[in-house]
């Protein structure tokens, strides 16, 4: 019964053990394909500029990311070889000590056939029964001796059972060494792309060092269109939240003056003064509702194009070949295929379409007390008041040297003003 106890136990740690390490296996897995995505979408995109004499910062960019998904991928796969090592040494482990438990089973089993053998004896059993000293005495030995049968069955269906489990594991560790040695395979093929992308992106940065002061000069002009871009978008979000504060106080000058004619043909009533509420935006309840739905949704909503990669974050970012240099970027900006379709984040209604020199056509969508800003469109596919759900096509972006750049903007309102949030945080791909 020991013996049993023993091995009942080692196959549940063994199972326990598997579990953990194929939840772990899995995710690497995952990640591995997540990151084979975003590299194929940026070689994708990287195929479509060689043609272009003329490098671009976006190429830059791309490059850069080219390689850090790449030097992930190959983490990623070290992470998987160190785990396969150590899932082939324990399931060694185990099989051994799996494997000396049965041998020690099968000797305690062939022990026990022996000795009834040995003491074979039709009338042995009822003897046995017959020279108890009472009844009950008489009534514990047959129970004992079903026990026996009982524990010799089990042993027997044990020993069948788990030399099927030792085989299947001793296949499972063939597989997981199969399975490194294509992952070090993979590993080595992947090193020597992340050394060619390597001396791409040098030959790129050497073309821009050499053109430093043009850049520099480029760079502030792209600044100017980023900050007149910036104006163009806050004008457009405050002029619809005057517009609807100046639809909010109309009705309440006519429920007013509704309330004064009435109580004027009863009872009049001095006069008093009312102290002036400090002006606030109040949300209707579709509008509350919406708020919460896009907020329960943060780090849950998709990309604003189908596929692409980031190559300016929002905030304050380093120039990718100028020292000491920043740019400063009120959204995302997100390379894409060209002439991508631009798509609603989240469900809601346009409130604007602006046309900005330099920044193509801009859509604003207003999701509760949030904005969702589009813009670098060649062409749209909605008008003011527009409803709109999750993924639908708004427009087209523009085509930039054989790229286009969806620019991306999330905007809270917070009583009459608004502020811009980092889409980074709210969108996953």
């Amino acid at each position: 019964m020991k013996s049993v106890s023993n091995l009942i136990w080692i196959i549940t740690l063994l199972v326990a053990g598997n579990t953990f390490a194929q939840s772990t296996s899995e995710k690497l897995k995952k990640e591995q394909s997540n990151l084979e995505k975003k590299i194929s979408n940026t070689r994708s995109m990287l195929d479509k500029t060689k043609n272009n004499a003329k490098a671009s910062l976006n190429e830059l960019r791309l490059i850069d990311n080219q390689i850090r998904f790449r030097e992930e991928l190959v983490t990623n796969f070290d992470q998987q070889v160190r785990g396969a090592e150590v899932k082939v040494i324990r399931k060694d482990a185990e099989v051994k000590e799996l494997t000396q438990r049965l041998s020690d089973m099968k000797e305690q089993y062939r022990q026990l056939l022996l000795y009834a053998y040995k003491h074979r004896n039709k009338f042995g059993k009822l003897m046995y029964l017959f020279s108890a000293t009472s009844y009950n005495e008489a009534i514990k030995r047959g129970s004992y001796l079903e026990r026996i049968a009982d524990i010799q069955l089990k042993q027997f269906r044990i020993i069948r059972q788990h030399q099927s489990l030792i085989s299947k594991e001793i296949s499972s560790i063939q597989q997981e060494k199969e399975y490194k040695l294509k992952i070090l395979n993979e590993k080595r093929t992947e090193k020597a792309v992340i050394e060619k992308d390597k001396r791409k992106q040098e030959e790129v940065y050497s073309k821009f060092k050499k053109e430093e002061s043009k850049l520099l000069s480029q760079l502030k002009e792209d600044e100017k269109k980023k900050e007149n871009l910036k104006q163009k978008i806050n004008s457009a979000i405050q002029k619809e939240i005057a517009d609807t504060e100046a639809k909010r106080k109309k009705a309440e000058a006519e429920k007013a003056k509704k309330s004064t004619t009435t109580s004027t043909t009863t009872t009049t009533k001095p006069e008093t003064t009312t102290p002036k509420k400090e002006t606030t935006l109040p949300e209707t309840k579709e509008s509350a509702a919406l708020s919460k739905s896009f907020e329960g949704n943060k780090g849950k909503l998709p990309w604003p194009v189908d596929k692409g990669s980031i190559t300016e974050g929002f905030g304050r970012n380093a120039h990718p070949t100028l020292e000491n240099v920043f740019t400063n970027n009120n959204g995302v900006d997100i390379s894409a295929p060209k002439g991508a379709s631009v798509r609603a984040v989240f469900e809601g209604e346009v409130t604007s379409v602006l046309n900005i020199p330099g920044a193509g056509k801009v859509v604003i969508i207003k999701h509760g007390n949030y904005r969702t800003v589009y813009s670098n469109l060649q062409d749209t596919y909605v008008t003011i008041g527009s409803k709109v759900t999750t993924k639908q096509a708004i427009g087209t972006l523009l085509v930039t040297e054989g790229l286009s750049l969806s620019h991306f903007e999330i905007h809270q309102v917070l009583g009459t003003s608004s502020v811009a949030l980092n889409p980074s945080l709210w969108i996953t791909h």
